[in-house]
């Protein structure tokens, strides 16, 4: 038995899609607002509610668990807690100062306490992550590689800014750094009708991450913001990435004259 802790984004859509055509025993911990409600075993359950969780797990004898999609962070004051959850809401709350990836963090740690391990959230979609390479026909010019080099070296370099993992770069200048709020808020900041097909966003790991969780996600409504904002491309790190969508996102980069770069460990042009 296999314990889904799903978010959102439709990441876990595809997860569950896997799981039921490999006919394995799954049961569902949703975090959301009852996206899964309608899918058998399938709890809806507030993030607080460790208790529950934990008990939900147990009495289904499940002691590996998978985690996909977004848990955005609550709102603590209206959070309904239970026993477990009074006991540990306050590492929750410290840790969310740290980002919605935290809170995730933290959470197996719990978990691991009560002797139920954690699996990456790749396990049973391998093919939703993109290796080394360039996926569309545009590749990056010199000035396209200068942004992207500016970006990677940014990231590298943000140290306690721990919940960043994209940066967006034009003219070898730094237009945003994605913050609390994630891709989507930091994205809107960089919108500009002085420019048109220039700039670049990079999303990479965050420094010291735990890689079975929260790995930078790309799908075809971050191209559609990316083009909105004026962008000419998203560069992503080989192997270290979920990529949504992929037809259909190739399709559009190459439709808009936009490029899709994976790079690998060394990374710098």
């Amino acid at each position: 038995m296999i314990g889904l802790i799903f978010g959102e984004t439709n990441f876990p859509i595809q997860v569950l899609k896997k799981i039921k055509k490999k006919y394995l025993k799954y049961l569902i911990i949703d975090l959301t607002k009852g996206k899964f409600k309608k899918v058998k075993n399938s709890y809806s359950v507030s993030i607080g509610q460790f208790g529950k969780i934990i008990k939900i797990l147990k009495d289904n004898r499940c002691k590996k668990v998978l985690f996909a999609g977004k848990v955005e962070k609550p709102n603590f004051s209206k959070l309904r807690l239970d026993i477990k959850g009074i006991y540990y809401i306050p590492r929750i709350i410290k840790s969310s100062k740290l980002g919605d990836a935290a809170i995730l963090r933290e959470i197996i740690k719990i978990l691991k306490k009560e002797g139920i391990r954690t699996l990456s959230s790749l396990t049973f979609n391998p093919e939703l992550t993109l290796k080394k390479g360039n996926y569309s026909k545009i590749k990056p010019n010199r000035e396209d590689k200068a942004d992207i080099n500016k970006a990677i070296t940014t990231l590298n370099r943000l140290g306690k800014y721990t919940f960043s993992q994209g940066v967006v770069v034009r003219n070898k200048k730094v237009v945003a750094i994605e913050g609390k709020g994630g891709t989507q808020k930091m994205l809107k900041r960089c919108k500009s009708k002085k420019f048109k097909n220039q700039g670049v966003l990079v999303k990479l790991p965050k420094r010291k991450q735990d890689l079975r969780i929260d790995l930078p996600t790309v799908g075809l409504k971050t191209l559609n913001q990316c083009k909105s904002s004026r962008l000419k491309g998203i560069v992503l790190k080989n192997k270290q990435n979920i990529f949504l969508e992929r037809k259909k996102c190739i399709s559009f980069a190459n439709k808009n004259k936009m490029f899709i770069v994976v790079k690998w460990k060394k990374y710098l042009y």
